[in-house]
């Protein structure tokens, strides 16, 4: 597995919070926070050259 580099200057400390999210929820209820984050982050990002590379280093993973 080839790993991109981190942009996020304090990993732990976003993993952590990630996470924390979740705490209390049941499966599908994660299921669905990850769904909504994906969305999110990935209108945040915008490009679509950077969303497909995404998504070729989540299959590769």
């Amino acid at each position: 597995m080839t790993r991109a580099p981190s942009h996020i200057e304090t990993t732990d400390d976003f993993y952590a919070a990630l996470i924390a999210l979740h705490d209390g929820l049941d499966e599908r209820e994660s299921a669905v926070l990850n769904a909504k984050l994906i969305l999110i982050l990935a209108n945040h990002i915008g490009d679509k050259a950077v969303l497909a590379e995404a998504l070729r280093q989540a299959k590769r993973s």
